[in-house]
């Protein structure tokens, strides 16, 4: 079983500068992908959904606190798994379900389908299957801000089986050359694909990778949805100001399977042990329960929030079953020729 070296609870002095106001939007938001991704796996299971999704539950405090440091003009690339950022950056629900049911009413216009959401207008230009393959994307974004003198952060998001492709570490080199704007954000969930990272990697601390190129790294709880605000904050202030990247590593476990809504345990790939350890370090429990201890939210306003997003979810589902699909006609237009 592994365990949780870079746990860290949830700490009044953390909470002290954020208002009120803002940690229940960022407990909000957990929610809010948590349960869109549930619903998620129980319509794949009923065979309503088709389309192969990569699940983020459990990993959703890092989406929501790294977003929440950014601004509508701030870049996030995503990955394979992009339902998280897609949601915490802003995008629709309605949106987002209509694109996975492959309508045209989705945010990719039903051509993308899970793995390739797009929403230009929130600062989210798109997802890729392709491991790694935003990581340039998004220094190349970082080299525009640059060059036009905006303030705006580029953020790629990557997990650590990206950390062995060598486009990481042409685009880290760059970027630290050039002093860019961007902030590098692994989710290391232990896994790539099937293959524990111990069978990959010689060392799972990814962020000293970093630090061969002079880039601040941190590797930090990523369960623990302030601990992963503040250090995005941090970084996102130090792009700004024209200090350069940086990159954060987020030490965190996906529940279900690489695909599709199960657990991965009936097939061996990993231990009832090893998922109930991390269940229990759920990231969205440990916030509720500090927030109560706190006085910071009480059980009148989780029921609201719930209420809220189930109240989005439903919308979401009535809006994407009875939003039509792509004219045929259109697909001529959106392929290479």
């Amino acid at each position: 079983m592994i365990t949780h070296q870079y746990y860290s609870p949830l700490r009044k002095e953390e909470v002290r500068s954020l208002p009120r106001s803002e940690l229940l939007s960022l407990y909000e938001t957990m929610t809010r992908i948590r349960l869109v991704e549930e619903k998620v796996a129980d319509l794949i299971k009923d065979k309503e959904i088709v389309c192969p999704c990569h699940l983020y539950i459990g990993q959703e405090a890092i989406a929501t606190g790294v977003c929440a440091a950014l601004t509508v003009k701030d870049y996030v690339y995503s990955t394979h798994r992009s339902h998280g950022h897609y949601l915490a950056k802003g995008g629709s629900v309605k949106g987002l379900m209509a694109e996975i049911y492959g309508k045209s009413t989705g945010c990719s216009r039903g051509n993308g389908g899970s793995m390739h959401l797009a929403a230009p207008h929130i600062g989210y230009p798109g997802s890729s299957a392709i491991v790694g393959g935003t990581i340039p994307l998004a220094v190349g974004t970082a080299l525009s801000f640059y060059i036009d003198g905006s303030r705006n952060v580029s953020v790629s998001f990557f997990g650590d089986g990206a950390a062995t492709e060598g486009v990481f570490y042409e685009s880290i080199n760059f970027a630290a050359l050039k002093k860019l704007p961007v902030v590098f954000v692994c989710e290391n969930n232990f896994y790539s694909t099937h293959m524990h990272i111990t069978a990959i990697q010689p060392s799972s601390d990814i962020f000293r990778r970093a630090k061969a190129f002079d880039v601040p790294a941190v590797k930090i709880d990523g369960n623990n949805v302030i601990e992963v605000h503040n250090a995005a904050s941090e970084a996102v202030t130090r792009a700004r100001a024209g200090e350069g990247p940086s990159l954060i590593e987020c030490v965190t476990y996906r529940w279900r399977g690489h695909v599709g809504p199960n657990w991965d345990i009936e097939k061996g790939l990993r231990s009832r042990e090893e998922v109930d350890f991390w269940v229990d370090n759920c990231a969205i429990k440990r916030t509720e329960n500090f927030f109560f201890s706190e006085g910071l939210m009480s059980p009148s306003e989780k029921e609201r929030i719930l209420q809220k997003v189930r109240t989005e979810i439903e919308d979401a589902l009535n809006y994407a079953r009875s939003s039509p699909y792509p004219e045929v006609s259109e697909y001529k237009n959106k392929v290479f020729k």
